[in-house]
């Protein structure tokens, strides 16, 4: 199991938000550089980036910051980025920048097309990010849902050929509320590809029962304010996930 600290970017600062509200941020560091040697020294595998003020803006904003982290943790683990990235020519931009994978969210929902169109340009750095409440996807950084049916839709984009799904339940996200294993293991047993989870993380009981689902295709979470706030310490936690793991 992959766990994956969360580095969201607004104005250039390291923050969270309490369930996407761009007005309820808290900053954690005035450098996302320093941040990202940080989770690296902690034994990060993989980092995952948002572009938070990108995605509000439907175009990049942070990318700066972004390159800094990127330079800053060279070649030693991948980095997965969303956030306003809306056309082919970002896309591109940001693999040229050394990102590992670009995430998709919104415009995939609103535009399968450009989702089809960058699998295809881009094959084997494209992930989907699903974002549900009550098993329905949300857009425009949560304020909208829509009447998709999550599992459906994350079927479709599989024929694509995306890397990957990264789930959020977005009535959990930022709350430390405990993460919705079952709707993600609901999601990971209707696709062939990776899941990673995301979205409530609170604890290491939280990382023990997304071990437990493992086998179903739960290859990750992503961990957010847990780690900024010190619920969850973790390099214990990513330790824990090896032992179980073994």
């Amino acid at each position: 199991m992959l766990l994956i600290p969360a580095i969201d970017l607004k104005d250039g600062h390291c923050v969270r938000l309490k369930q996407g509200e761009m007005d309820d941020a808290t900053v954690f560091s005035d450098d996302p550089a320093a941040m990202a040697r940080h989770w690296l020294a902690q034994g990060a595998r993989r980092l995952h980036l948002v572009d938070l003020n990108g995605a509000f803006a439907g175009k990049p904003v942070n990318e700066e910051a972004i390159k800094m982290i990127v330079e800053a943790v060279g070649d030693d683990i991948p980095v997965q980025l969303g956030g306003g990235i809306r056309d082919l020519d970002t896309i591109e931009r940001y693999l040229d920048d050394g990102i590992s994978y670009v995430i998709i969210g919104t415009a995939a929902v609103k535009n399968p097309g450009f989702l089809q169109d960058a699998c295809s340009a881009f094959p084997g750095h494209i992930i989907v990010g699903l974002d549900a409440k009550d098993g329905k996807v949300a857009v425009d950084g949560w304020s909208k849902l829509t009447g998709h049916d999550v599992v459906d839709l994350a079927q479709k984009f599989e024929d694509y050929g995306v890397e990957g799904v990264i789930y959020t339940d977005i009535g959990r996200d930022g709350m430390l509320s405990g993460v919705n294993v079952e709707a993600t293991v609901r999601l990971a047993q209707a696709l062939h590809i990776p899941v990673i989870a995301s979205g409530g993380i609170a604890s290491v009981t939280d990382i023990e029962a997304l071990c437990a689902v493992e086998s179903e295709g739960v290859v990750g979470a992503i961990t957010g304010r847990a780690i900024y706030e010190g619920t969850l310490d973790f390099r214990a936690a990513q330790a824990r996930a090896d032992e179980l793991a073994d």
